[in-house]
């Protein structure tokens, strides 16, 4: 496999400035995990920032308890020069259509943490608007405990209309108020980070992950070995593992554990996950590509989500979830 030497530009504070969002109004529709961490990080770096939300719901005393002026979704949307849409992917169009669209005059920016909607072509904005994306890769407490720290955390941005001709010098800007230029941020569009974002999900972070240790566990205990020590050697020093991968890379990794794990992970590691893995994983990337994925998904929220929700019951019913729920409360990690 060949990789480029030419690497992408990656773009730092020194690269950016908050001017194009001084003088504006930030509307963060949606409270939640992302919602309120960048909404405070923004606030933090001295932007106006307001919260768009449902009335009176849980996020809405929220936002309030924390010191933010709070208003209906379509209130804060009039109000907003920028509009952060923050709210859970399904529930996007909908919202969108109803609470934002009647509102996005010329000139405003609809800004996204994650292109599905726009990708897949699930919201069409008027013309005359910019559409960015801000895509920190870290979940929200991450994002609000580096910026805390004086730090932050990598993201991707892109720019999908540009009616201002400034787009992408506005999208660099919410980056650096949400402390991610202090990390580092990629240009990059809306159809690399939804297609690799849904790809990484589901063949290695989310479904391979998954897939990985519970195979291995079931092989361990198979084989005669109490459910206990399976799981500690199938699932949990895998975060020993990461941490170290995350700190110091793969090559770091490996010479920081023993000879013997090194030998027998380089040479019995390929033989599990092969050539028979890796065209599946292609099979995958192909049905991201072509849009099943999406379309597949789409109607299955539409349905009522009732096969993920057989799916997560399964998982949570695996002797792996009872043993390594056991382990987390006795050794005091779960409450």
């Amino acid at each position: 496999m060949e990789v480029k030497d030419e690497m992408v530009k990656i773009y730092f504070d020194k690269d950016t400035s908050l001017d194009p969002l001084k003088e504006k109004t930030i509307a963060v529709i949606g409270y939640g995990s992302q919602g309120h961490a960048q909404a405070q990080n923004m606030r933090d770096s001295g932007l106006n920032v307001i919260i768009g939300v449902r009335p009176e719901g849980s996020s809405w005393k929220r936002a309030k308890n924390d010191g933010f002026e709070v208003y209906p979704i379509s209130e804060a949307a009039e109000k907003a020069d920028v509009i952060f849409m923050l709210i859970p992917d399904m529930v996007q169009p909908a919202v969108y259509e109803k609470e934002i669209a009647p509102h996005l005059s010329e000139g405003k920016t609809l800004d996204f943490a994650h292109g599905f909607n726009i990708h897949f072509k699930q919201i069409i904005p008027p013309e005359n608007v910019d559409v960015i994306m801000v895509a920190p890769k870290s979940p929200g407490l991450r994002l609000r405990e580096t910026y805390k720290e004086g730090f932050g955390v990598p993201a991707l941005i892109a720019v999908y209309q540009d009616w201002s001709g400034k787009a992408k010098e506005t999208a660099l800007a919410v980056a650096k108020a949400l402390g991610c230029t202090k990390a580092g941020v990629i240009e990059t569009t809306f159809k690399d980070e939804t297609e690799s974002d849904l790809i990484g999900e589901q063949t290695v972070l989310v479904g391979g992950l998954i897939e990985l240790i519970k195979n291995g566990f079931e092989v361990l205990v198979e084989n005669g070995y109490p459910p206990e020590l399976a799981y500690f050697e199938a699932c949990n020093e895998a975060k020993l593992i990461m941490d170290l991968i995350y700190e110091k890379g793969i090559i770091g990794m490996l010479r920081a554990v023993s000879d013997t794990a090194k030998y027998g992970g380089l040479t019995v590691g390929p033989k599990v996950i092969d050539e028979h893995v890796k065209e599946n994983m292609r099979k995958a990337v192909k049905y991201v590509q072509n849009g099943g994925f999406a379309q597949e998904w789409l109607e299955e929220h539409r349905s009522g989500e009732k096969r993920l929700k057989e799916l997560m019951k399964e998982i949570e019913e695996h002797p792996l979830e009872k043993v390594g729920r056991f382990i987390r409360k006795t050794s005091g990690i779960e409450d």
